[in-house]
């Protein structure tokens, strides 16, 4: 393969898929804090939903991800996921109370995690492993334009329809989505892995380097919570001085600054990583994560302020997206990549779980400087594992072990 056909049928349509899903699911993301404040939820009902939809999802990741390698399934398994992240926004116009929100979340994000492994890993085959960067950062840059678009179009609407409404609408895009990755989407010479191992043989057949890597994303993700909680946090804490309507307004800008920083930043984040070291530039997008969380500890309540922060989660999660599974896509063979990138989403799941409950109860019960504290100081660990495997195996790519 030529290196200047990385940008291919594969990689552009599932780009174009992950935008039109983003803009249908983060419409009424950036929605739901104030959706759940005007339900009378209270304050840690956010961080539950949260953590318990990232940690179902998390879980559906790694079982999808075994399932399409051993069944040579994937592309079926990921147009799956977006039929179930499609009806998310369904289920949360007809609930009454929070519950039934998290009830659609879960749902919603348990689809999320179906399709990405499976997606991943048909994306990880398209291209040469030179421009695995490349491709995922293009593919990540997709999906952030869509969670660009999303806030944006709740924001041009919310002054017309209710949140309900806009619910409803949101399942256009989100059947857009299905559409696209059908039509488009190629999976290269399809075929059942030939393992006939249990799943934790499986696991067990990964490459040691590969296992101390999600061992540090593991740790980082404890620290990682959802950022959907930063869209409460700023509604909360800029209400006295602007308003709860103000405010709400303020949160749904603010988030849209992170996601258009997030999309500008996705490709070049991938291609220097190609070029100098995706490990290396991985643990410097945890580095601003950490110093990005000790920054909300200590700034006052302030737009200006807070635009920059927001700014900056842009740049890391970025930097998280891309590098992650461009380095696990280097580090892991084509026949057991299905179940590496489910792996991969687990570790991510499991510290999203932690995290947001853990920050969500924090900042109810102790405060908001604390839950900031408690994140950079996991997150900081989480950068010196990273840092520490990628001096001891920078270019590890060991064979996955099977039939043995």
């Amino acid at each position: 393969m030529n290196q200047s056909d990385w940008l291919n049928r594969t990689v552009f349509g599932a780009g174009i898929a992950s935008f039109f899903s983003d803009l249908g699911h983060e419409a009424v993301t950036v929605l739901l804090p104030s959706f759940l404040i005007a339900l009378g939820a209270p304050v840690y009902a956010l961080g539950i939903i949260e953590g318990i939809s990232d940690g179902a999802s998390s879980f559906v990741k790694l079982f999808s991800g075994y399932l399409s390698d051993k069944l040579g399934k994937r592309k079926e398994f990921a147009l799956a996921g977006y039929v179930a992240t499609g009806i998310f926004p369904a289920i949360v116009a007809v609930a009454t109370s929070w519950p039934v929100v998290l009830a659609g979340r879960v749902i919603g994000w348990m689809g999320r995690g179906t399709r990405a492994p499976p997606r991943d890993a048909i994306l990880a085959k398209s291209v040469d492993k030179a421009n695995l960067g490349k491709a995922f950062g293009f593919h990540r840059a997709g999906d952030t334009l869509g969670a660009i678009a999303g806030p944006l179009v709740a924001f041009s609407l919310v002054a017309s329809f209710s949140m309900r409404e806009i619910f409803w609408l949101t399942l256009i895009p989100g059947m857009l989505a299905l559409l696209t990755f059908w039509l488009f989407v190629k999976e290269k010479d399809p075929r059942p892995s030939g393992d006939h191992r249990t799943l934790v043989a499986s696991l067990k057949g990964l490459p040691g380097g590969f296992r101390r890597y999600l061992a540090a994303v593991l740790v980082f993700g404890i620290a990682d919570f959802s950022h959907t909680l930063l869209i409460a946090f700023a509604v909360v804490t800029l209400t006295p001085s602007l308003g709860f309507a103000q405010a709400t307004g303020a949160g749904v800008i603010l988030f849209t600054i992170r996601n258009i920083v997030y999309a500008a930043a996705c490709y070049p984040f991938g291609a220097l990583g190609d070029r100098f070291g995706r490990k290396t530039l991985l643990v410097l997008g945890y580095g601003i994560a950490v110093a990005t969380f000790i920054g909300f500890a200590l700034v006052p309540p302030d737009l200006s302020l807070y635009g920059v922060l927001f700014a900056l989660c842009g740049v890391f999660i970025a930097a998280e997206d891309t590098l992650e599974s461009a380095v696990a896509g280097e580090m892991i063979e084509e026949k057991c990549r299905g179940l590496g990138f489910g792996a991969l989403a687990t570790m991510n799941g499991i510290g999203d779980l932690f995290s947001s409950i853990l920050i969500g109860f924090i900042w109810a019960f102790i405060g908001y400087p604390a839950g900031f504290a408690c994140a950079a100081l996991v997150g900081a660990a989480g950068t010196i594992l990273l840092a520490r495997e990628a001096n001891a195996n920078p270019d590890g790519v060991p064979e996955c072990r099977y039939n043995r």
